[in-house]
Parts: structure tokens; C-alpha cells; sequence
């Protein structure tokens, strides 16, 4: 018998399903635990908060020594600030050695409130297990890739296998149908709420693609683009002039901050990136809106004369920003559903539960329709006898 295109469609389905399931269930349950990571930290790490008051904070360069007598043997990467209330962060990162703290300080007093190993945070082990399955990134990304790539041709083989073939069953595969027996419960629950979830969940696969692969990002930003090629984001060079510089006033890091906080009174986060070396700029961000990061404004300044340093990367000033840009900046906010707020994270969290859900729900099914042809075939058989006879 010829086998049709929706035939064909559920072998691939079937066969994906089985192969990448396992990984895709712990993705859908990792990313519903890191859905409202903020918010659960919010309410569980105290030292996040500060008593408001109006007196001046403590300037960067500040923040840094207090930060560097509390983590003496590590290298401080950058000093943030949001509002009044949250207290001040100095993290401290690097890729070799590979280390990444925080030390949460009191921007008013000065006082050292929390010295955290991030690496150690619930949060974060969550994340390194979402990206990478806890293997070494070049191993465990193009595994959690691989998979993100087969579950979205899933999403797209699932919307063609649920499409009913006439009117008749249209409404049917919208509800489930409650008081069945649970092999049909079981289906119903595939069908109907795989559909619903693939409309958001391909959004979330798609951007987490955009991490898994090169050639996907690049294919992507071509797209939307109309064809052009991203420009890759690079480090700004500081240029070192020929005689010492004799340093006058405040640090470097101090006057940017003071410029970012004249130039951005209403952005809710202000950060200042230390100088790695005496070649490399200081990167500065301004966030209008600390729940997410697409609007941010990135600029770099040379650490000795303090002038700005353009860039055509998508990571400078959001005004400078193409369309492609804007989708690329939005990758992240997007994949959690922050880019729609609290209601976006609720629609994320249920996406990656459903999403969760669909291959325990799909392996039930394959299992049953197994089992079934299995009784049937002795069944068969002794028909056949009792004929011949």
C-alpha cells in the first residue's frame, strides 16, 4: 500500500519522538523551573534589597575596592546599579580560570551584604543542565541543539498531523473529551494541547536555536534582514596613547557612570564594565526596563580619553538597531517570555510544561497502538485455522 504524505509524516513524527524524548522532557521541565527565576529570587534572597535613602551612592570605583578586599584573588568584570531600593552588584568573572561570583553590597554604606559563588546557585545549575545537560559546552550544546531542532520539525509534523480532513472533526480536535477512557483521554491530551502549545513553543525552539547554531543565527538575522550578514559582536579597543597617562580627578569607570546617569535619569539599570586591560574599552549599559535586556543601550568608551566608540554590531545603541537587530537583541527575552512581562512567563512556563508532557503522552499511544497489534495477530491466526478447518 502506498504510503500518503500524512503517512509519512507520522513515521517521521514517531521515530523523532522516540529518539530526542528523553532530552525534551528535561528541557520543558528545566525551562518551566527557570520561567520565574526572577521572581523566585525576588522573594527568597534578602540581601537583593536595601533600605532606600537619599544620600549620594558610592561611585563604581568604590564599589570595586570593597568588592576586591572581600574577593581578593578574583578580577571584578563590572559594577551594576538599579533602583534605591536593590543593592549594588559588583560580579566578578572570567573564562580561564573559570570562575563567576557576586559580591551584593549596600550602595549607601558600603556594607558587604552577600559574597555568592554563582556557579553554585539552584538557578544556575538549572541553566547549565538547560544549555548544556551538565556536559562540557562543546559536547552538551549541540546535543540540547540537536534536539531543540528535531522537536521543532515535531511541532510543525504535529500541526499537520492534528489538521482534521474536514469539518466534521474540526470540532473535536479542539477539547478533550473528559469522560473517555484514559487511552483516549491520553490522545486528546497530545493532540489538542500540542496544538495549542506548538504556537507559542515554536517561538521558544526557534530562539533557542539561534543559541544551539551558528548557521541558524546567521540564517535567521539573513532572513530578516533582507539578505544582509550579521555582524558578529567584538570587543572595542582602547587606544593607548604613546606617554603615560597621569590619571586627574575621579577613575575612568566613575566618570562614565556619572555620564550614563546624567544622559539616562530613567533607566532602571545602570552598569559599568571594568577595563579587562589597559587595551580594551569600558562598556557601559543603560535598561530602561530591568525585566528585560532587548532595549538596553551598549555603549563603549576609550578608558583614556573617555570618547565613545561606535560599533556596527547589533550590541550598541539601541536606536542604531536594524529590525534584524531587534529580533536577535530580543532572543533571550523572547525564549522566557519575559518579552510580554508576567504574562508572557506564564505563557512560557505552560508552553514548556505541555511541551514537556507531549512525548510521555506520544510514547503512551505509540505503546498502546504496539500492544495492540501484538494481541491482535494470534487472533488472527486462529481465525485463519478455524476456517480452514
Amino acid at each position: 500500500m502506498a504510503l500518503t504524505f500524512k503517512k509519512i509524516t507520522g513515521k517521521i513524527h514517531l521515530w523523532l519522538g522516540l529518539a530526542s524524548g528523553v532530552i525534551i522532557v528535561f528541557l520543558g521541565i528545566t525551562g518551566c523551573i527557570l520561567a520565574f527565576e526572577q521572581e523566585i529570587k525576588s522573594v527568597t534572597q534578602p540581601y537583593l534589597y536595601v533600605e532606600e535613602s537619599n544620600q549620594p551612592v558610592l561611585p563604581p570605583s568604590k564599589l570595586q575596592q570593597i568588592a576586591v578586599a572581600a574577593l581578593p584573588d578574583k578580577l571584578p568584570h563590572s559594577v551594576s546599579y538599579s533602583d534605591k531600593g536593590r543593592s549594588a552588584q559588583v560580579v566578578f568573572y572570567n573564562e580561564e580560570p573559570e570562575y563567576y561570583y557576586t559580591v551584593y553590597i549596600n550602595q549607601y554604606t558600603g556594607q558587604v551584604l552577600k559574597v555568592k559563588n554563582e556557579d553554585a546557585d539552584f538557578f544556575r545549575v538549572v541553566l547549565m543542565g538547560h544549555f548544556y545537560l551538565w556536559l562540557p559546552p562543546a559536547i552538551g550544546q549541540p546535543i540540547v541543539a540537536t534536539a531543540t531542532l528535531i522537536f521543532l520539525v515535531m511541532l510543525i509534523s504535529g500541526i499537520v498531523l492534528w489538521w482534521p480532513k474536514n469539518k466534521a472533526a474540526r470540532k473535536q480536535r479542539f477539547s478533550v473529551k473528559w469522560n473517555a477512557t484514559f487511552k483516549r483521554k491520553n490522545y486528546d491530551l497530545h493532540n489538542v494541547l500540542g496544538f495549542y502549545m506548538s504556537w507559542i513553543a515554536i517561538f521558544i525552539a526557534v530562539t533557542g536555536l539561534v543559541w544551539g547554531f551558528q548557521w541558524f543565527a546567521k540564517s535567521l538575522y539573513w532572513t530578516t534582514s533582507g539578505g544582509k550578514q550579521m555582524v558578529e559582536f567584538y570587543e572595542s579597543v582602547s587606544e593607548k596613547p604613546a606617554q603615560p597617562v597621569i590619571s586627574t580627578g575621579s577613575p575612568a569607570i566613575d566618570k562614565v557612570w556619572q555620564k550614563m546617569n546624567i544622559d539616562y535619569p530613567a533607566a532602571e539599570v545602570i552598569e559599568v564594565h571594568i577595563p579587562g586591560s589597559d587595551s580594551t574599552a569600558i562598556e557601559a549599559v543603560a535598561n530602561p526596563d530591568a525585566g528585560t535586556y532587548w532595549k538596553s543601550d551598549y555603549i563603549y568608551f576609550d578608558q583614556y580619553s573617555l570618547k565613545e566608540i561606535s560599533v556596527n554590531h547589533p550590541y550598541g545603541r539601541y536606536a542604531n538597531t536594524s529590525a534584524a537587530d531587534k529580533i536577535m537583541r530580543m532572543n533571550y527575552d523572547v525564549h522566557t517570555g519575559a518579552v510580554l512581562g508576567i504574562t508572557g512567563k506564564i505563557i512560557a512556563f505552560f508552553a514548556s510544561l505541555i511541551a514537556a508532557s507531549l512525548p510521555i503522552t506520544g510514547f503512551l499511544i505509540w505503546r498502546g497502538r504496539h500492544k495492540k497489534k501484538k494481541v491482535a495477530k494470534p487472533v488472527i491466526v486462529k481465525r485463519e485455522l478455524v476456517a480452514a478447518i
